[in-house]
C-alpha cells in the first residue's frame, strides 16, 4: 500500500485511462482505422509511459521529504516507511523498464530514435524534482508540458508509422484532435500546478522554493489563478461552438461535466483561503481533466449514431 502511494497510483490510472480512450475507443471506431501498433504493443506503451511517470513521482517524493515534512506530514513515505535507499533503487528500477520498452518499441516500428523521447522525459522529469521546481513557474510549465506529451505520444507512436500518402488527410485530422486534447491537459494541468504550490506555500516556503504564491502571497495567487482559468473556459466555448454543436450528447456531456465544474472553479477560487479550500479545488481540476478526456468516448460514439 505505502509502494502504491509512493508511486500515486491514481494519478498513474488516470495517465493511462487516458492514453488506452484514444486507441481503443477513438483510433478503432473510426471507418478505416490505420494505427501502428497492435493491441498488446499498445499496452505495452502505456506500461512504459505509466513506468517513467511512477518514477518520476518516487524521485519527486525522495527530493521533497523536507518539504513534506512540513506540508504534508500524513503523507510521507521516503524515510518513514520505504528507506530512502529503497526508494532509490525503485526509481532505477522503474526507469529502466519504461525506457527498456520504449526502446523496444521504437525498433519494432522502425523508428529508433524515437527511444530518445522516453529517455529525455526521465531526464526531464529528474531534472524538475532536483531543480526546475524550484524555480518560479518553471517547474509548473514542465509538469503540465510532459501531461500534454503524453497525449501526443500516442499519436507518435500509434499514427505517424501508419501514415502513407492515401490516409494522410485523415491521419492529420485525427492528429489535430490529439493536440486539442493536449493543449486542454497543458492548460488544466498548468492551473492545478498553481493551485498546489498556493495549498503547499508553507513547506515550499521552508524548503527556499520560489513559487508564485511565495511571490506573490496567496490571495493575488488566487486571482491569477482566477485570470488565467477563464482562457480554457473561453476557448472550451469556441470550440463547443466550433465542432460540437451538431453532437447533441458531446455538448450536454461538455456543459455539464467540463464547464460547469470549471466555472464552479472560477467562483470558490475567488474566495479560496484555507488549505482545505485549495485541496478542494485542485481535485475538481483533476476531475475536469479526467471528464475532458473522457469526452473522446462521448464524442465517438455520439458520431456513430449519427453516421
Amino acid at each position: 500500500m505505502k509502494f502504491l502511494k509512493l508511486i500515486r497510483f491514481q494519478n498513474l490510472i488516470m495517465l493511462a485511462l487516458m492514453q488506452l480512450v484514444f486507441h481503443f475507443v477513438f483510433f478503432k471506431n473510426q471507418q478505416e482505422p490505420f494505427v501502428a501498433l497492435t493491441d498488446l504493443e499498445f499496452i505495452l506503451l502505456v506500461i512504459s509511459t505509466v513506468m517513467i511517470a511512477a518514477g518520476g513521482y518516487v524521485i519527486n517524493n525522495i527530493m521533497d521529504q523536507e518539504t513534506d515534512e512540513i506540508a504534508k506530514p500524513k503523507n510521507v513515505i521516503v524515510g518513514k516507511h520505504i528507506s530512502e535507499g529503497m526508494a532509490y533503487n525503485i526509481y532505477i528500477a522503474l526507469n529502466i523498464i519504461g525506457v527498456g520498452i520504449g526502446f523496444y518499441l521504437s525498433n519494432l516500428i522502425q523508428k529508433p530514435m524515437f527511444a530518445s523521447i522516453f529517455i529525455v522525459v526521465a531526464g526531464t522529469l529528474y531534472m524538475y524534482a532536483t531543480s526546475l521546481k524550484q524555480n518560479l513557474l518553471i517547474g509548473n510549465i514542465v509538469v503540465a508540458l510532459l501531461l500534454g506529451f503524453s497525449v501526443i505520444i500516442v499519436g507518435i507512436f500509434d499514427l505517424y508509422p501508419a501514415t502513407y500518402e492515401g490516409n494522410r488527410t485523415q491521419m492529420a485530422m485525427l492528429f489535430s484532435i490529439l493536440v486539442d486534447y493536449a493543449v486542454f491537459a497543458f492548460i488544466i494541468n498548468f492551473i492545478r500546478e498553481i493551485v498546489k504550490d498556493i495549498e503547499d506555500i508553507d513547506g515550499d516556503y521552508n524548503a527556499g522554493m520560489s513559487t508564485l504564491p511565495i511571490l506573490l502571497g496567496k490571495e493575488r495567487t488566487a486571482k491569477v489563478v482566477f485570470g488565467i482559468t477563464l482562457i480554457p473556459v473561453a476557448l472550451l466555448l469556441i470550440y463547443i461552438n466550433d465542432n460540437l454543436l451538431s453532437l447533441d450528447w458531446v455538448l450536454y456531456y461538455m456543459l455539464l461535466f467540463v464547464l460547469a465544474p470549471l466555472l464552479y472553479f472560477l467562483i470558490k477560487i475567488w474566495t479560496a483561503k484555507s488549505k482545505k479550500d485549495f485541496n478542494h479545488l485542485s481535485l475538481i481540476l483533476k476531475l475536469v481533466l479526467l471528464f475532458g478526456i473522457l469526452s473522446i468516448v462521448v464524442i465517438t460514439v455520439n458520431m456513430k449514431l449519427n453516421a
